[in-house]
């Protein structure tokens, strides 16, 4: 099996879109094809089903993706690793987390970090709800674990590490707390809270969108600039908020409660540097991310089986 051949059926059974595993590849669709075709043909049969609309993996490529996944980390974290020790990593790398979802899994990655690069030393901080970019700009953090779409041209990042449900958080004498769950049509009865600050417009549109699905306006409550000022204005009825599962977990708090959201678009994480900023040492805590986030999904689903109220991995 040719390295080109392994990387694009790992990419398309990722991405599942021509397209965009082209871009990523910087090939041509028809040389994704190509590959995809060339590797069918070496297997003896379809790995992917492709139709005007869609593309899904057969169960012969889940399997074989299952089977090829840990082995082609391995591979990508062995190499980082004689790289890293090639040139000698001896570094503080400063890293910003969104939550403490994100914090958890940049404290793991950083706590396996200290065995494979004792000369690494991370440092790390919670990035501010109101200038999700600035420290990273300015120099402050080298890497941040947030949510993602990132789109800005100086930032580059990874592909999502972990995917996440999202719920309302409400005032537990509002009608619709009482519910097992919510629609986003349901969002024009309630001011969601906004944020203060400069704030994209794309992101502000995730985390407070301004109309429903079918066209009507959600009011508007105060701004806020962190998540314990959004939970006292949430107890104190002045608006709900949409927020990640794990909030339920870590924020639990009299007078505030979280009814998941059947329909809103899910949290995806990853981590974002400066475009032209990926060194050695910014790969090296990519990698010890991509295993601490596995770990941290398998920890949630398990937690989510026995009946807590915590977010679903991809």
């Amino acid at each position: 099996m040719e390295r080109d051949e392994l990387e694009c059926f790992l990419l398309l059974a990722e991405e599942l879109h021509f397209g965009r595993t082209a871009a990523r590849m910087r090939l041509s669709r028809a040389r994704v094809s190509q590959l995809v075709q060339r590797l069918e043909r070496r297997v003896g049969a379809p790995l992917f089903i492709r139709t005007s609309r869609c593309v899904v993996l057969t169960s012969l490529g889940r399997q074989l993706r299952a089977d090829l996944e840990p082995h082609h980390r391995a591979i990508q974290a062995a190499l980082r690793r004689a790289i890293s020790t090639a040139r000698g990593i001896e570094a503080v790398l400063h890293v910003g987390f969104a939550n403490p979802l994100t914090g958890d899994i940049v404290m793991r990655a950083a706590d396996a970090l200290r065995a494979g690069h004792p000369g690494l030393t991370v440092e790390i901080c919670e990035t501010p709800l109101t200038d999700p970019y600035g420290p990273l700009r300015e120099g402050v953090f080298d890497v941040q674990l947030m949510e993602l779409p990132v789109r800005e041209e100086d930032l580059a990042g990874g592909p999502p590490l972990l995917t996440e449900e999202r719920v309302l958080a409400i005032d537990s004498a509002h009608p619709l707390a009482a519910r097992d769950r919510v629609f986003l049509e349901d969002l024009a009865d309630v001011p969601l809270l906004t944020i203060a600050g400069e704030i994209p417009d794309y992101r502000l549109d995730h985390l407070v969108p301004a109309r429903t699905p079918g066209g009507r306006t959600i009011p508007r409550g105060p701004a806020v600039t962190n998540t314990q000022e959004a939970l006292m204005l949430v107890a104190g009825r002045k608006g709900a908020c949409l927020t990640p599962a794990h909030t339920a977990t870590y924020y639990a708090r009299p007078g505030v409660a979280y009814v998941p959201l059947a329909d809103a678009e899910p949290n995806r994480y990853g981590l974002v540097w400066q475009a032209g900023h990926h060194t050695g040492a910014v790969a090296a805590f990519a990698d010890a991310a991509r295993e601490a986030a596995l770990e941290t999904a398998a920890e949630m689903d398990r937690n989510r089986v026995s009946g807590q109220v915590r977010p679903v991995s991809v």
